[in-house]
């Protein structure tokens, strides 16, 4: 319970994942959207595979479709004991992600993941997995929507969505890899259906901007008597969107995020050195041309303990690439 406090407390210290930015709600180039609707969510240990990973949304107030691809690298001990030798693990996702504005109020979104993972062992052998991962639907509505002023603006923007989505089970489970593996994330998906909840604050003042999150992942058993741990994901990012002419924009990201994992349940007990958390620093930049969205984020670990040491992730890089429609 006193993580619990601390953590709420740390939500207004401590921040979250870049978004892909767009310029301000007030801007009058006619290649920028007008809205700050960013919901991101991260699902590391929880696992990998998943469509959640490095985030869901993207900040395009238009209806959309993109690529991204996401690379994690990891390393884990290759046993249960504390001397057992350390192997490196390489989580490799594409994805196709879309938007698509059901009201003016009511959004949803939705990714399809293939992923590609591999493990490099201390004696030379590899193991991998491939295929396609858990797909993920969530819906956001828009509580606070800011109105543009007509001439200039000169108040700060406020923007506010909450909601929910559900995970799908279409991702391969293999209990194998949760033996004798301290990484139980080394999965194409969780192997359950899994639902979440989600709010997002954005605030937006000129080319400056700022957004927060949180969201929850309620996780059930999966068909193997294995449960992973619910998740909770909370941060904020800040950046300033630069008009290079008239159908261009460059967007600087930075920010910080954070992550915690309860303990992973198999036929109903507790997982040893399972669950934690970690802290992020996060750096990115989004171009915009026109109808499209180019990024790059990466993300490095500030402090972690993941699965009782025996886990530590290295670094996260994503590229995307969106088209309007």
């Amino acid at each position: 319970m006193k993580f619990y406090i601390s953590l709420l407390s740390t939500l207004f210290l401590s921040f979250k994942i870049v978004a892909n930015p767009i310029p301000p709600i007030d801007s009058p180039n006619p290649c920028f959207s007008r809205s700050m609707e960013m919901y991101y969510f991260c699902d590391t240990c929880g696992c990998s595979g998943s469509g959640g990973s490095m985030g869901f949304g993207t900040a395009l107030n238009n209806n959309f479709v993109g690529l991204r691809y996401i690379n994690q690298k990891y390393r884990s001990r290759d046993g249960i004991f504390d001397n057992s030798s350390w192997v490196n693990e390489y989580f490799n996702t594409v994805q196709l992600w879309a938007k698509y504005p059901i009201t003016d109020r009511i959004l949803v979104n939705g990714t399809v993941p293939y992923s590609n993972h591999h493990r490099n062992y201390v004696d030379g052998s590899e193991q991998r997995i491939r295929g396609i991962g858990d797909i993920t639907v969530l819906g956001l509505y828009k509580v606070l929507s800011p109105q543009p002023d007509s001439i200039i603006s000169i108040k700060p923007k406020h923007s506010l969505q909450l909601g929910g989505g559900i995970k799908l089970p279409t991702g391969g489970y293999d209990r194998a890899n949760n033996e004798g593996s301290i990484n139980p994330s080394f999965q194409l998906g969780t192997g359950s259906w899994d639902y979440l909840l989600a709010a997002n604050y954005g605030l937006t003042h000129g080319n400056w901007g700022l957004s927060a999150m949180a969201n929850y992942t309620f996780k059930t058993e999966n068909n193997n008597n294995y449960r992973y741990g619910d998740q909770l994901n909370y941060g904020i990012n800040t950046y300033r969107t630069f008009s290079l002419s008239d159908n261009i924009a460059l967007t600087p990201i930075l920010g910080v995020g954070g992550e915690h994992y309860a303990k992973n349940e198999n036929f109903g007990l507790s997982v040893k050195d399972t669950g934690g958390n970690v802290l992020f620093g996060t750096m990115g930049v989004e171009a915009n041309y026109k109808k499209f969205s180019l990024g790059a984020t990466t993300m490095l670990p500030v402090s972690q303990d993941l699965n009782n040491g025996k886990t530590e992730v290295k670094n996260r890089f994503s590229l995307y690439l969106n088209i309007i429609i």
